[in-house]
C-alpha cells in the first residue's frame, strides 16, 4: 500500500486521474484488485474510488452520504456550477471554430494557433470570445483576442480540464474532467429538470 501512497494522496486532494493526466496511475486503477485494496484503506474515511460511466476518469466518492459528506458535495457542486456555463460556452466555441462534429472528449488535442486563427477571422467568435474572457472565471483585462485566448486556456488548464504536455509548445490535450462535466450536465438535464434548455440552448446540441 505504501507504493500507492502518492496516488492516494492525490485522490484525497480531489484530483481526477485519467489517461491524459497520469497514464500510469490510470492503468493501475483499472486493476479491480488494487481498487478493492484502496477502498479497504479508504473505508474508515468514508471514501471509495469511483469512475465515470465509460471509465475514462477516476476520482474519490463518498461511501455514505452523511451530513458532512452532503455539505462537502454541496460546496463542490456549487463551485462546478459557477464554472459550468462559461466552460460550456468555451467548448461550444472550440467545436464551432475548429469545425468539430461532436463535443470534446478526453484525449482530444487543441492547437492554440489553429483556434486563434479561426476566431480572429470570425467577428461573431471575436465578440463571443470577448464576452467569455471577461467572465469572472477567466478574468481577462485585455481587449486583444490573442491575449484573451491565452488567458482563457491558461485558466482552463489550471482548472484541470486541459493538459499542456510541453510548456513551450502551445497545444493542449483535453482531460477526463471534461467528460465528467458533460455527465454533470446530463444529470442536471435528465434528473433534476433544471432549466438548462432555457439558459444555454446552443450548448444543448452538444449532448
Amino acid at each position: 500500500m505504501i507504493e500507492n501512497g502518492p496516488l492516494l494522496e492525490r485522490l484525497l486532494e480531489g484530483e481526477y486521474i485519467c489517461a491524459v493526466t497520469d497514464e500510469h496511475s490510470f492503468h493501475k486503477l483499472q486493476n479491480e484488485s488494487l481498487v478493492e485494496d484502496l477502498n479497504h484503506f479508504l473505508r474508515p474515511l468514508n471514501r471509495r474510488v469511483a469512475k465515470n460511466d465509460d471509465g475514462s476518469v477516476y476520482f474519490l466518492a463518498y461511501c455514505d452520504l452523511t451530513q458532512d459528506a452532503r455539505h462537502h458535495l454541496s460546496q463542490q457542486f456549487a463551485s462546478t456550477i459557477q464554472s459550468l456555463l462559461p466552460m460550456l460556452e468555451w467548448m461550444q466555441m472550440v467545436q464551432e471554430a475548429l469545425g468539430r462534429d461532436g463535443a470534446l472528449s478526453a484525449g482530444d488535442t487543441i492547437k492554440l494557433q489553429d483556434f486563434e486563427s479561426k476566431v480572429v477571422d470570425n467577428q461573431s467568435l471575436i465578440q463571443r470570445l470577448a464576452h467569455l474572457a471577461n467572465d469572472k472565471l477567466f478574468k481577462s483585462s485585455s481587449d486583444k483576442p490573442d491575449m484573451q485566448i491565452k488567458q482563457v486556456f491558461k485558466r482552463i488548464k489550471e482548472l484541470g480540464y486541459l493538459h499542456q504536455p510541453h510548456k513551450d509548445r502551445l497545444f493542449y490535450i483535453v482531460t477526463g474532467k471534461v467528460e465528467q462535466l458533460i455527465e454533470l450536465v446530463r444529470f442536471i438535464k435528465d434528473e433534476e429538470n433544471l432549466p438548462i434548455d432555457d439558459d444555454i440552448p446552443e450548448q444543448e446540441a452538444m449532448f
